[in-house]
């Protein structure tokens, strides 16, 4: 508006100010170089946010930021509501992508979930990207490791637990597999089995392989 030469009141500005501080967003209208009226709107968390946030934390996720390009006033009032380690607004896509260098340097591992355009940078240099499927952008989607069906973000905790429970089932298998090939390759040597008996404990123990992934199929978050 100074840009354009045309004046704010004081007074507007103090309730703009107030108004950021509980969280929302302001705009101004002007119409034929006159200050003429102020909008203000304010985000609201998805319905099942705040449980998410409890049932992430319960897996053993210690640190959960928002990235946002809201003032940060707007993304702290948010993470107030839902539960959020922090919050990092007023952020370029840019500046989420040093944000996920940051963290990386801390912690190591960071997965980044996002759904949009802005997203997408910080997504592709994460450890771990996840697009919400329906909502996401398609250069979203492209930049992520992770797609999600839908955009609801309830879905994320049995995303994760899922994933370890599939990373659990791999190493048991591979435990079976090596171990069984293991002990029938020197018991068919010294002639403790014949070749037809290994083969039939050889293929048994595919199928107790096969039988032991399918388990993923019963898997819910409770276990």
């Amino acid at each position: 508006m100074g840009k354009s030469g045309i004046e704010v009141p004081s007074e507007i500005i103090a309730q703009m100010d107030q108004l950021l501080q509980k969280g929302n967003t302001v705009m101004l209208v002007a119409y034929r170089g006159a200050l003429i009226g102020m909008l203000s709107v304010r985000d609201l968390p998805r319905e099942h946010a705040a449980t998410t946030i409890i049932r992430l934390k319960k897996l053993g996720i210690r640190q959960m930021i928002m990235l946002t390009g809201d003032h940060q006033n707007v993304g702290d009032s948010i993470g107030k509501q839902i539960g959020l380690t922090a919050v990092k607004g007023n952020l370029l896509p840019e500046d989420k992508v040093k944000a996920i260098q940051e963290l990386k340097n801390r912690d190591a591992k960071v997965a980044m979930v996002g759904d949009g355009v802005n997203d997408a940078p910080a997504m592709a240099n994460s450890t771990v990207g996840v697009a919400m499927g329906a909502a996401g952008s398609d250069v979203a989607l492209e930049a992520a490791d992770v797609a999600l069906m839908s955009d609801k973000i309830e879905s994320l905790p049995f995303v994760i637990g899922l994933s370890r429970e599939s990373k659990r089932i791999i190493r048991q298998n591979l435990w079976i597999s090596m171990g069984v090939v293991a002990l029938l390759i020197p018991a068919t040597l010294f002639g403790f089995a014949n070749i037809g008996v290994a083969v039939v404990l050889h293929e048994g123990s595919t199928l107790l392989v096969v039988l032991n992934a399918l388990r993923l199929l019963r898997y819910d978050l409770k276990g």
